[in-house]
């Protein structure tokens, strides 16, 4: 008989490093799919919460926030593509950093939609493979679409 685990992931999606965690932990439960019946709740946090319309450059946002130059920028950067690599996960080029209050609205609402973590999977994609930004609410209906939910209800 398999074993309940309830998961509590709690992250943003503009977060690359939950992008690489939320990939390694699918790979983990996919070794474990025969001893485990999970149930993965994905919780919403918002590291940008101040991030206005538009967004704001990687290099400049990174800069202020962690006081490290564009080479230390495009280090660290290098090192998450590796490893989102290792776990399946490809990062592009990602030139903004985008407020995410919006798709964490569309998430809940996915929730109870019983697409929850598709969706979450879909919008990281969007946002860190794809530089697209998740606060335009075109991104975030196709991203909703893509994972079977109603457009015009999105």
């Amino acid at each position: 008989m398999k074993q309940p685990l309830r998961i509590d992931f709690v992250s943003d999606i503009a977060c690359p490093w939950c992008a690489i965690g939320l990939s390694s932990l699918n790979l983990a439960l996919e070794r474990l799919r025969d001893e485990v019946d999970v149930q993965l709740v994905v919780h919403p946090f918002e590291l940008n919460p101040q991030m206005g319309p538009g967004g704001e450059s990687v290099v400049d946002y990174l800069g202020k926030k962690y006081g490290r130059t564009p080479e230390q920028i495009a280090e660290t950067q290098a090192m998450i593509r590796e490893r989102g690599a290792s776990v399946g996960f490809t990062f592009g080029a990602r030139e903004r950093v985008y407020n995410t209050f919006d798709a964490h609205r569309l998430l809940h609402w996915a929730g109870i939609e019983g697409k929850q973590v598709p969706l979450k999977l879909a919008l990281l994609r969007a946002y860190h493979g794809e530089g697209k930004d998740t606060s335009d609410h075109a991104v975030l209906v196709a991203a909703a679409q893509s994972v079977g939910l109603d457009a015009a209800q999105a």
